[in-house]
């Protein structure tokens, strides 16, 4: 378990000894200094002037450190004490709510926070005799996933696409989705716009979502060290909810970002720039990263973190080196293609190139049996509709079915931004079409299928909901129940 330093516990003794060095040169947020030769990496060094900075490497005769938080102008020849231990930052229930800076300072004036305890932001990520299977669902409230590329609790799934293609909205929609799950969410935001971070915060306010929601901003204006601690701090609050056994969500949005913050800092310690001119332990750096995310065995009280790294790419190449490096160290990747969201598809997820290492194992029973064909008949139907666009002579009666069928399934996908649904009410959806009985409907009539039907379930008979969320599977009785209500709601529109 995580070496947690109690508020209360933190006394200090009555004589402190220091190792005292000197500035040897400032390059902007990176200070040179000598005198502290028993230093290590990811240490914790005070300024003179009250400032702080984090040990970040070494040169033949200097230590190599990166300022965190400024207490004013470092000057070369200012002393520098060495404190001798890593970097703590405060954690607990308190920050619920909140907006918290790189380094967990409140950032949204409404006042200090009480921690519960002092946590490491640097810490190795639980050993796999600790961890348990993933096999329990993340509920999304997107259908495209909880249907066809789902995510277990404690998964790592990354969302990679090109700019402005929805990777954030499906992010905040599942951070929505978890209102009534008991599931802490925390969005952490890295080298975005404040305008960005604001159109989250106020969707969150809006619907509901702060109270179990902490947000953590390294936004673009922030120090440089801010942006590079984030999703460390992130992580951080995340484990102290982990370890307690309860389940956690994050979102980095984005690592693309954080990666430039990276190689920025990399370049100034003199480091040998890589591939596209990144350092050669951004690797190491990120999967030191989202190896944190896991489900702990019962016996570790059973908590879950789970990450949804994004990723920003360029013209659609997921050949970059941060995007094939982020792909080789998650369980699957949802890929946003522009051309579907160009044309309106939205999510616009590409079936045809994301994947979910986890498989249905993480689905409900109920959710994989009328599940079960929905990528591979969706990838059918839109090689079937270009085909159907080029040919000139008519199509046989089995291809205008299918066709058919595969509009009604591209309705059924589409969904609007920031209205998540509800497992159940997908299920019945998709049991609906899989009976053919959407086939024959127009666009707009299986829309408000969509948003009737669930509603009109749980006034007449909300027993049926409830049976489905306990079994999560459809047993007979189940069946015969959505059979019958598929039958008195359409009788009543007369369809």
């Amino acid at each position: 378990m995580k070496d947690l330093k109690k508020v209360n516990d933190q006394v200090k003794p009555l004589i402190e000894i220091h190792e005292v060095g000197v500035v040897e040169s400032v390059r902007k947020f990176i200070v040179l200094a000598s005198g502290i030769p028993s230093c290590v990496n990811g240490q914790i060094v005070d300024f003179e002037n009250g400032s702080r900075g984090i040990v970040m490497g070494f040169k033949e005769d200097y230590v190599q450190i990166l300022v965190i938080s400024m207490g004013g102008e470092i000057r070369n020849g200012d002393k520098i004490y060495n404190r001798a231990e890593p970097l703590y930052l405060p954690v607990g229930e308190g920050f619920l709510g909140r907006i918290v800076s790189g380094i967990c300072e409140p950032v949204d004036e409404k006042g200090r926070i009480q921690p519960d305890a002092h946590a490491p932001v640097f810490f190795d990520a639980p050993g796999i005799m600790d961890r348990s299977p993933v096999e329990k669902t993340l509920e999304t409230g997107t259908m495209a996933l909880d249907g066809g590329i789902p995510i277990g609790l404690g998964q790592r799934q990354l969302l990679i696409g090109d700019r402005l293609t929805g990777k954030t909205t499906v992010a905040v929609d599942a951070i929505l989705n978890q209102k009534h799950t008991g599931v802490i969410c925390i969005y952490c935001c890295i080298g975005k716009p404040y305008a960005s971070l604001l159109r989250v915060v106020q969707i969150l306010n809006e619907r509901g979502a702060m109270p179990y929601t902490i947000v953590v901003s390294g936004i673009s204006p922030a120090p440089v060290a801010e942006q590079y601690l984030a999703p460390y701090t992130a992580a951080m609050l995340g484990e102290y909810f982990m370890q307690a056994g309860r389940d956690v969500l994050v979102t980095f949005d984005d690592l693309s970002k954080h990666a430039w913050v990276y190689r920025q800092i990399s370049l100034l310690l003199e480091r040998a720039p890589g591939r596209e001119a990144y350092p050669g332990d951004i690797f190491y750096s990120h999967s030191q990263l989202v190896e944190r995310a896991g489900y702990m065995k019962p016996e570790l009280k059973g908590g879950s973190m789970t990450f949804l790294p994004i990723i920003e790419i360029l013209q659609g190449d997921v050949t970059g080196y941060i995007s094939t490096n982020l792909i080789s160290m998650t369980d699957g990747q949802i890929y946003f293609n522009s051309s579907l969201f160009n044309k309106g598809t939205r999510p616009a997820v590409d079936f045809g190139l994301s994947v979910s290492r986890i498989g249905s194992k993480a689905q409900w029973p109920a959710m994989r049996e009328v599940s079960k064909s929905l990528r591979i008949e969706y990838l059918h139907y839109q090689e079937l509709l270009q085909m159907s666009q080029i040919r000139t002579s008519g199509l046989s009666k089995e291809a205008e079915a299918r066709l058919k069928r595969g509009a009604a399934l591209s309705v059924v996908l589409n969904q609007d931004r920031h209205v998540p649904q509800m497992v159940e009410g997908e299920i019945f959806v998709l049991f609906a079409l899989n009976k053919g009985l959407l086939d024959s409907l127009t666009a707009e009539q299986i829309k408000k299928f969509k948003t009737e039907f669930f509603q009109f379930v749980s006034s007449k008979a909300p027993e049926l909901i409830q049976s489905l969320r306990k079994e999560k599977k459809l047993t007979q009785e189940i069946k015969e129940g959505i059979d019958q209500k598929l039958k008195d709601y359409f009788s009543q529109l007369q369809i």
